[in-house]
């Protein structure tokens, strides 16, 4: 890769006057001291012209400061978004330079401004693509100086931020023939304190990057919580992002894995149809593709494969403001990969326990010479057996990536998925001889209760576009659109309930006839964002409106299956008679406008305001009667306000309001509407950013209620519902992310939930189902980055859940687990090693659906990858 003029951001540890050579005019001088008071005074975003330079070099490789006779060519509009595809560090004999790498410095525009003790440097038409993901953090360049962070503020802005210990930084921009933009920095704490040394006398600064040579865990900002990169200690609301170099430690192949570390746990055992969550005591397949509704993904498309995602956002309690129908307890983003504008190459190969085999690889580049156009593309293949009997799994996934850079302030982006899984499907097994006791003794863990001729195969394809267009600095505009179409065929013999006996299973048999089963999820947005006045106060807007369409449909009979034993199972049972067939399609519809406004109210204290209506439409057409056609239509409206507040710096204290809400479809018997049901939620917490901002965490005390749940007519409880059932969820969360020394990442987190029926004809004080009490995780790597030990790393997981309830009921509970996960890691120039151990002490644990369907989870498993990168 040549690199032909990297930018560079330069911090010296002395007065401005020090940076000028011994040939310094009083001229330059001045020009330099105006410079210094105009940073140090003003809290307003400067333009470049407004700001004056100094004329001479400076002492450090002859780097010049900026012509001001070439400001208005650096500021007028350029055709392309600059790509930064690196952020490098090195010292000098007199300081150091954080260089952002990238080919097209010239075309750069900066504005500068200050905000308490950050001096913050926008690039408007910039965007950070390191070939990770994530952003660039440097902690502690010199005395007086905290952090140093490169991002991305939004689409089209790379954000360069330097935070003062004591005060704001005074910043200098220079010009270098060979190395781009240059900002000279020092602490206000290090010239008042600290003696002026002579440039001969002055030390080289020595540098560490925060960044191990595997990268952080932390992720300083999240886009789900506002639809704008926010960062995540001025979000008013519970928020993890997980990076994908965590769940890579991990080895994770799937979701659940890569949220387990921050206490995401699996509602129910969903390998064949797809994923569903627990989240603060709820169910949800509230599932985002880069903000974008995609609910079929959490339903029935299947596991959500990793290889094409950067990371997971992980937003707890209501989101309803801002996407609609869902459930109460949270959403979950998946932020996939974007093209990077210079070439890069990743492939691994992974075995494993079960003969498990997973190829990939990641391909990314410019399609033309001056990088307008860019492409990504990222291939999987998964191939494992269980240790489950006859189970199978194969599925694969291509997702190739387009964007293109229309111009300076406007891109648009094309994106696809398709995604493949043929399977031989499990079902769970009874609680009855693996959770709870049977007088014949413990089931095997390894029975599957299907029949022949199982399968469960699915395919999924996703397109889908995103359009961003900048009208000025402070006004944007998003349209995104995506399609997914899913085929699937489950035909297979579902697990009933168990004899008295203990020993008899009783089973159906279900299959699809003609056409494969179909679901089609449509979900459009536009919006826009605003930036604005209004006298003291600033502003940012979020105002728009989506549209969501599912359309699903289904030919389905279930029969009668001979039982088996499962002790001694003989399969190939025959098919008896038709119990039941459903013919049916449904269409849901949502239409909702939507407003948010983040209100600064000073430079410590921030509101959030926002508010949604939306129009629900739900049909469902019976192809074998038409008397049981039903057509529904409600109306929502969802807020959400919350408060920020910064005693200091790193902290921030906050409180919150919000509400969700779906739609229940039906009538009571005396043919009354369903309301739809309302979760509201009230959290308050605090959120700190520690060692110089290398460790993120957030402590959150909540009350999560859902109201207006349906429960059975205690008058006719096997034909009709009525709604006066209220679920409520409150507690406590504690999440650490981040790096506790150079090299040394964390992922910690602790829950206590306390889950129950407050009003319920039947189950009120009940325990709600899948919510442990307790549960805790805590993931760490640690990663040698000098001496003879260089390259290797070390994984440790421990994950707890307590017990927790199978069914409402509370009829019976699943035992406590603790599971031990370890890794060894040895990385070799761009070669890297990976063994990783998964249920080190090989403990038996489970994921309870019903009293009939308990889910043994894996045993011990080792997985070895090997990857290549360039």
């Amino acid at each position: 890769m040549s690199i032909t003029k990297p930018v560079s951001v330069y911090a010296i540890p002395v007065l401005g006057q020090e940076i000028l050579n011994n040939n310094a005019s009083e001229q330059q001088l001045s020009s330099q001291k105006t410079l210094t008071r105009a940073i140090e005074t003003t809290t307003e975003i400067l333009s470049l012209n407004e700001l004056q330079f100094a004329k001479s070099s400076a002492a450090y490789l002859l780097k010049t400061p900026r012509n001001q006779n070439s400001v208005s060519q650096i500021s007028q509009a350029t055709t392309n978004v600059v790509s930064v595809t690196d952020v490098k560090v090195k010292n000098i004999d007199k300081g150091i330079e954080v260089i952002l790498v990238t080919s097209n410095s010239q075309q750069l525009s900066v504005s500068p401004k200050t905000e308490g003790n950050s001096y913050i440097v926008n690039i408007s038409n910039a965007q950070l693509q390191l070939a990770s993901g994530g952003s660039f953090q440097q902690s502690k360049p010199v005395t007086g100086i905290a952090l140093v962070t490169v991002a991305n503020a939004d689409a089209n802005t790379l954000r360069v931020t330097v935070v003062g210990e004591t005060g704001a930084p005074v910043v200098e921009l220079f010009d270098s023939q060979t190395e781009g933009l240059v900002f000279g920095v020092t602490s206000t704490a290090s010239t008042a304190q600290q003696p002026t040394p002579t440039p001969e006398k002055q030390p080289p600064i020595e540098l560490e990057v925060i960044a191990a040579p595997e990268g952080s865990y932390n992720v300083p900002d999240a886009t789900t919580a506002t639809k704008t990169s926010t960062p995540v200690r001025d979000i008013p609301q519970s928020i993890q992002v997980v990076p994908r170099q965590s769940w890579q430690d991990q080895g994770a192949v799937n979701t659940i894995d890569a949220l387990r570390s921050v206490g995401v746990v699996q509602g129910f055992n969903s390998p064949s149809n797809g994923d569903v969550f627990t989240i603060r005591g709820f169910q949800t397949s509230n599932l985002l593709h880069n903000g974008l509704k995609d609910y079929t993904e959490g339903a029935i498309s299947g596991q959500t494969q990793l290889a094409n995602i950067e990371r997971i956002e992980v937003l707890r309690g209501p989101a309803s403001v801002l996407y609609g129908q869902g459930n109460p307890g949270g959403t979950i983003n998946y932020v996939t990969k974007q093209p990077l504008s210079e070439p890069y190459f990743a492939a691994s190969t992974t075995f494993g326990s079960y003969s498990f085999y997973q190829p990939t690889i990641d391909i990314s580049g410019s399609l033309n010479s001056d990088k307008t156009l860019l492409y990504r593309l990222n291939t999987s293949y998964i191939s494992t057996e269980s240790f489950v009997d006859f189970f199978y799994n194969q599925r694969y996934i291509i997702a190739p990536v387009l964007s293109w850079q229309i111009s300076k302030n406007t891109k648009l982006t094309f994106e696809s998925e398709f995604r493949d899984q043929q399977q031989y499907p499990r079902t769970g097994l009874p609680a009855v001889g693996t959770v709870l006791p049977n007088r014949n003794g413990k089931i095997p863990l390894s029975l599957n209760t299907l029949d022949e001729d199982a399968r469960n195969n699915r395919r999924s394809i996703l397109l889908s576009y995103n359009l961003e267009h900048r009208f000025s600095d402070n006004w944007s505009l998003v349209n995104a659109f995506l399609v997914r179409s899913i085929r699937y065929r489950t035909d297979s013999a579902n697990s009933g309930s168990l004899r008295p006996d203990g020993l008899t299973l009783n089973r159906t048999q279900q299959n699809y006839i003609g056409a494969p089963a179909a679901d089609d999820e449509y979900a459009l947005d536009n919006h826009v964002v605003g930036k604005f006045k209004t006298g003291s106060l600033q502003h940012e807007l979020v105002a728009g409106f989506d549209l969501y369409r599912d359309i699903s449909q289904f030919d389905q009979t279930m029969r009668a299956i001979g039982t088996i034993d499962v002790f001694n199972p003989v399969y190939g049972q025959p098919v008896g008679r038709l119990l039941s067939r459903i013919d049916q399609k449904t269409k849901n519809d949502q239409l909702g406008f939507y407003v948010q406004d983040i209100v600064k109210l000073t430079n410590n204290l921030n509101l959030v305001l926002g508010g949604r209506g939306d129009f629900i439409d739900n049909k469902v057409t019976n192809f074998l009667n038409a008397s049981a056609n039903q057509s529904q239509s409600d109306f929502a409206f969802s807020p959400r306000v919350g408060l920020v507040y910064k005693p200091i710096q790193p902290v921030s204290l906050y409180a919150s309001y919000s509400q969700s809400f779906s739609q229940n479809i039906g009538t009571t018997f005396g043919g009354s509407l369903f309301k739809p049901s309302t979760g509201t939620q009230y959290e308050v917490g605090v959120k700190g950013d520690f060692l110089s901002g290398r460790l993120s965490s957030t402590l959150a005390l909540y009350q999560l209620t859902l109201s207006n749940v349906l429960t059975p007519d205690p008058n006719r409880p096997t034909t009709f519902n009525i709604q006066t059932g209220e679920q409520r969820s409150r507690g406590i969360e504690l999440n650490v992310t981040g790096e506790i020394l150079p090299g040394w990442n964390v992922i910690a987190f602790y829950a206590y939930t306390d889950g129950q029926v407050t009003k319920d004809e039947r189950y009120i004080g009940n325990q709600l189902v899948n919510v442990p009490e307790n549960s805790a995780s805590l993931w760490t790597t640690y990663t040698f980055a000098k001496g003879n030990l260089q390259g290797l790393g070390f994984g440790l997981g421990l994950f707890y859940v307590g017990e927790w309830q199978g069914d409402l009921i509370n009829s019976f509970s699943v035992p406590s687990y603790l599971r031990l996960d370890a890794a060894v890691y040895y990385r070799l120039d761009r070669l890297r090693f990976a063994l990783n151990l998964k249920n080190l002490s090989d403990v038996e644990y489970f994921t309870p659906r019903t009293i009939n369907l308990v889910y043994p989870e894996d045993p011990f498993i080792v997985k070895g990858t090997v990857s290549w990168e360039f």
